[in-house]
């Protein structure tokens, strides 16, 4: 018996409107090709608005005013043909001339019979005037002609019939014509465009100031400065609440940096007081040598630690100046070379940056003492070399050891405060803290550069410096 497959009971998607996925699509592009700043795409979005009104405006006005109001007038030199056209009919050859100039004085008005050599131009050229020509024929039959010339005398020329007879009946054009030329139209419509234009961008800015300025507080608070403030009192109350959030913010964040630095300087000197005591008692009581120096180096390891924790909760509030390059790292090199490392620079002395020089002395003081923990040769010798490149307002700055280079899985960690890379880099058991590279990536970051960490393509690890580059003296 053949089986039977019950229907599918998953539901079918419904296909997305077309005017929708062609919105998203159009989004989508403009994010992807056109990024804008809030500032722009308000004012865009205004203006766009504001001007499709205007052109909205402009052709209700145009179809609800101007046709009906030429219609009107149409009608009126209809109504004034067909009293012409009685009183014509039921006047005498002697009375006729009399009757037309008549006409002429009291309506402004010309009539003259119509000659089959007469040359004339029609009237209907656009919607407008066809209107005008379609009421005009309606109220005087299909066999009436409306020129806008006669002859070479401009005017609105309505010819008709009285049973045999044709002629010309001439009216002031300014009856039909709208009040305002497409000329004027254009230029009300330029300046109105214009004004849209200066509003949409006066509106954008008030509507992006209360942004603007929480942007560059929040900077300033990123920067250190804790000091900063904003409005409470403005009358939008969605603002005025994220004002008060965001100072109440910054009045927490001071807090407990200010608490951070008593209780780090306090926790300092906690601990160097007794430091210094055992190695005074160190100094005076042990008798062997060997002991007294392994003490002594565990005691300044222990005192080397605390400087590496000082050094990362420093406060980031900077001050930078211009610093030659080459004269800075001659300094740090004479104080660190030694048994267990050799640092070579090859950095000309026109190389200025912009950085605090203490600050930028910390940041290669420990990169030196990162490539003498972590890659010595088989001779106990750390080998680095310092480089150079400028790159627009920039200079790159690369420190490379010889050493064995670290995994690539571990290369993001190694700013991580307290964490320390694979033990393979050394041949010695590593008694550092663990935030060397962490004191350096937060020191460039301060200073507004970049550091990045690498292997070098011939083999070490390489750490690059991207500093800001100082103006010309």
């Amino acid at each position: 018996m053949a089986s039977t497959t019950p229907p599918s009971t998953y539901p079918v998607p419904e296909r997305e409107p077309l005017p929708r996925v062609l919105l998203r699509g159009l989004g989508m592009l403009v994010r992807r090709y056109m990024p804008m700043s809030l500032f722009w795409r308000t004012f865009l979005l205004l203006s766009l608005m504001l001007g499709a009104g205007i052109l909205g405006w402009v052709y209700t006005l145009r179809f609800l005013e101007l046709e009906p109001r030429g219609v009107q007038a149409a009608q009126q030199i209809a109504s004034l043909v067909n009293l012409s056209r009685s009183a014509l009919r039921y006047t005498d050859q002697v009375n006729r001339v009399a009757l037309v100039k008549n006409i002429a004085e009291q309506e402004a008005v010309k009539l003259q019979p119509r000659e089959p050599n007469d040359r004339w131009q029609p009237f209907e050229v656009d919607r407008f005037t066809r209107a005008i020509g379609s009421e005009l024929r309606s109220q005087l039959g299909p066999q009436t002609i409306v020129a806008s010339s006669v002859n070479g005398q401009p005017g609105l020329w309505v010819g008709f019939l009285i049973e045999t007879d044709n002629y010309w009946l001439q009216a002031d054009r300014n009856r039909v014509q709208p009040a305002v030329t497409g000329k004027t139209t254009f230029v009300v419509m330029s300046l109105t465009f214009l004004l849209t234009l200066g509003g949409s961008a006066l509106i954008a800015g008030l509507i992006n100031r209360p942004l603007r300025q929480l942007s560059f507080a929040a900077s300033r608070i990123r920067d250190g400065e804790y000091a900063e403030r904003l409005d409470e009192d403005t009358t939008t109350r969605e603002i005025r609440e994220v004002n008060r959030g965001f100072n109440r913010m910054a009045r927490e964040l001071a807090k407990i940096e200010d608490d951070r630095a008593v209780m780090l300087a306090g926790i300092s000197h906690d601990l160097r007081t007794p430091l210094a005591r055992i190695r005074l008692e160190t100094e005076m009581s042990v008798y062997d040598e060997e002991a007294k120096r392994n003490m002594a180096a565990d005691i300044d390891q222990l005192d080397a630690i605390i400087d590496k924790f000082m050094d990362y909760a420093r406060p980031t509030e900077v001050k930078l100046a211009p610093i030659v390059l080459a004269v800075l790292l001659d300094t740090v090199i004479r104080r660190v070379n030694g048994e267990h490392l050799k640092v070579v620079a090859r950095v000309t002395t026109d190389v200025r940056v912009m950085a605090d020089e203490t600050d930028l002395d910390r940041v290669f003081a420990n990169l030196f003492e990162n490539a003498r923990r972590y890659a010595q040769g088989e001779d106990g010798v750390a080998r680095v070399s310092v480089t150079f490149a400028r790159a627009g307002e920039w200079v790159l700055v690369s420190v490379r050891d010889e050493g064995p280079g670290v995994s690539p899985e571990q290369l993001a960690r190694l700013t991580t405060p307290f964490y320390r890379g694979d033990k393979a880099r050394t041949h010695t058991h590593s008694t550092g803290a663990g935030l060397g590279l962490a004191i350096v990536d937060k020191t460039v970051t301060r200073m507004g550069g970049q550091l990045e960490l690498g292997n070098a393509p011939g083999g070490g690890f390489v750490a690059y410096v991207k500093l800001r580059r100082a103006p010309a003296a």
